[in-house]
């Protein structure tokens, strides 16, 4: 028996426990491009790729609709990978584990994928039944969305007739957005030197943030992992003068807001019965600060043997405090034309240490293009300053907020008369699609929506069955509508 199986609308959740059967992260999609072209073959539609894995499939309209206005249904074909400590799954190789708990589809121990399977599912359901009537459909499947939009950046639209577009990729419903920030990702790398020393080891491992998507949840107060570790390594060398670091780690993705790190280090023999006094006050600080708004961080250290090993020389760690402390993070700008909207933020996603470098990975989001640049260039020119080297990646334009949308104006229509409501149209600080792909299609006409769901990016995301269902009602309404 599915997992889901007794879930409505069936042939929705059917091709949602397809797609989570398949492991299909950022950079690792391709088995799931191939079930979708195979998909297409079999029920005898048009579908092209390209050699980034992108997918373009194309239906014919039903009867009656072979004059209505083309239709483009897009989203995305990968998830963000992230996992509990304890869970062994390998989200390259191996599916995630679905499970059903009261209204919600969640997954044991990682991300579910809702964002963004719940959208492919709902365009292969549409394209594989013959009595959801439809104008000419073409579903536009990009990948590595979720690093930078470069399946979207990347992807040849030419061939599409379509003027609508409906992006099912964003997490509330009854909000229709309408324009969101643009967004880059850069990568800090900085040169480290090691010497020998001999000591009493520690392993601080930070656990119990919530962690979330770096757009929807930078102004909820949440904590970074990776700052709060700087943080408690600038206490250590306040208290002690030096420590030796072995290695400093934190975060999953440049979108994620990291919600746990480890940090491996050394101190002096006269020192080592005093860590624990540091430990007791960054906790009580924590519980002070985050106490509302992320009330579980814990930092935890496990004591090992005396140890002889290479660590961080004096000018090395020095810079990694330096940066870890004053790299910009979080809400940086609020937009003075929505009000509650941010305009722009970043987000230190990722702290990795090999041998001889240390890199410091970031997401920066914003609706004004030059806030974005400046906020770059900032992280750039204190990088420089600490001797290392700033580059940039994913760059996409934001999705400006028209003021005149024929499409929009009928999906709220239509939302109207299906929910007896108004829905709220908003602009979203996260980024969709929207803005490359209009860019590609002269004149398109673009609305985001999508179901309920919850803590996405993380392993307690969950996606509301009962909301699913009424979406999948709400596209079917818009794709009927002449």
């Amino acid at each position: 028996m599915r997992v889901l199986e007794r879930l409505q609308p069936e042939k929705v959740f059917y091709y949602f426990e397809e797609i989570s059967k398949i492991p299909h992260i950022s950079f690792h999609e391709k088995e799931l491009s191939d079930y979708c072209v195979n998909f297409a073959k079999e029920r005898g539609l048009f579908c092209s790729r390209d050699d980034m894995g992108n997918v373009l499939i194309v239906a014919d309209a039903t009867p009656g609709y072979e004059d209505a206005e083309t239709v483009i249904m897009q989203a995305h074909l990968d998830m963000v990978g992230d996992k509990v400590p304890t869970c062994n799954i390998d989200m390259e190789k191996e599916p995630i584990q679905i499970k059903v708990d009261g209204d919600f589809v969640c997954a044991e121990g990682t991300t579910l994928g809702g964002d963004d399977g719940i959208a492919v599912a709902y365009a292969l359901a549409i394209l594989d039944s013959e009595d959801i009537p439809h104008p000419r459909m073409e579903v536009v499947l990009t990948v590595c969305e979720e690093v930078g939009l470069l399946g979207a950046t990347a992807m040849d639209l030419s061939m599409c007739r379509g003027k609508r577009l409906i992006n099912v990729d964003s997490e509330v419903e009854g909000v229709l957005t309408a324009g969101c920030a643009g967004g880059m990702r850069i990568r800090s790398e900085f040169n480290i030197s090691r010497r020998v020393m001999e000591g009493y080891a520690f392993d601080a491992v930070l656990e119990g943030l919530k962690g979330g998507h770096s757009g929807m949840e930078i102004d909820k107060g949440r904590a970074n992992a990776n700052v709060l570790l700087g943080r408690f390594l600038l206490m250590l060398k306040e208290k002690f003068g030096y420590v030796g670091v072995v290695e400093l780690t934190g975060g999953a993705k440049e979108n994620v807001i990291p919600k746990d790190g480890h940090l491996s280090f050394l101190v002096k023999a006269e020192h080592a019965d005093e860590i624990l006094k540091v430990v007791d006050l960054f906790n009580g600080e924590m519980d002070v600060e985050y106490g509302a708004a992320d009330p579980d961080i814990h930092l935890r250290l496990d004591k090992d043997a005396w140890r002889k090993t290479e660590v961080l020389d004096a000018d090395s760690l020095e810079r990694l405090v330096i940066a870890l402390n004053n790299m910009p993070n979080g809400v940086q700008a609020m937009s003075m034309d929505l009000p509650g909207l941010v305009e722009t933020s970043l987000n230190l996603g990722v702290v990795e240490m090999e041998e001889n470098t240390f890199v410091l990975r970031f997401s920066v989001r914003s609706s004004v293009a030059s806030a974005k640049t400046y906020l770059g260039k900032k992280v750039e020119l204190l990088t420089r300053v600490l001797g290392g080297t700033a580059s940039y990646a994913g760059e996409y334009p934001a999705w400006p907020y028209a003021r005149s949308s024929a499409f929009r104006d009928l999906c709220v229509d239509i939302y109207r008369k299906q929910y007896g409501k108004e829905p709220k149209v908003d602009v979203l600080h996260a980024g969709l699609e929207c803005g490359i792909l209009s860019g590609k299609i002269q004149g398109l006409d673009c609305i985001s929506i999508g179901p309920d769901m919850i803590d996405i990016h993380t392993p307690k995301e969950r996606l509301s069955i009962s909301s699913v269902a009424r979406v999948w009602e709400y596209i079917k309404a818009i794709l009927a509508a002449r």
